[in-house]
């Protein structure tokens, strides 16, 4: 059984900085893909950015060139390094590991998710 618990949340102004973190306990994290997702009120879950086993990414293009996603496999954590902030990033936001080794724009294709934190961002 795997958990997920995210942190690093909160509130930022427009243009500020958040790193987000989830630590995973239980399975081989180094072995799977993981995902960032975000939900707004109102809104479906929205794939933000991933990161494959070996170290690929990929992200959304709403948050190219000021999101970045990262891991450390001895810690069993992945990072979400959010810049240049704006209103409409406003959302929870949650990791997930996907089924395999890659990262996937899907939710279904993730198989454990933690329970989110939430980042607000005022203007």
């Amino acid at each position: 059984q795997v958990e997920l618990v995210e942190s690093g949340g909160g509130l930022v102004q427009a243009g500020g900085s958040l790193r987000l973190a989830c630590v995973a306990s239980g399975g081989r994290f180094s072995n799977y893909g993981m995902g960032w997702f975000r939900q707004a009120p109102g809104k479906e879950r929205e794939f933000v950015g991933g990161i494959a086993s070996g170290g690929a990414t990929m992200y959304a293009d709403s948050v190219k060139g000021r999101f970045i996603v990262s891991r450390h496999n001895a810690k069993n954590t992945v990072y979400l390094q959010m810049n240049s902030l704006k209103d409409e990033d406003t959302a929870a936001y949650f990791c997930a590991r996907a089924a395999a080794e890659l990262v996937y724009f899907a939710p279904p294709a993730y198989v454990s998710w933690g329970q989110g934190t939430q980042v607000t961002v005022s203007s």
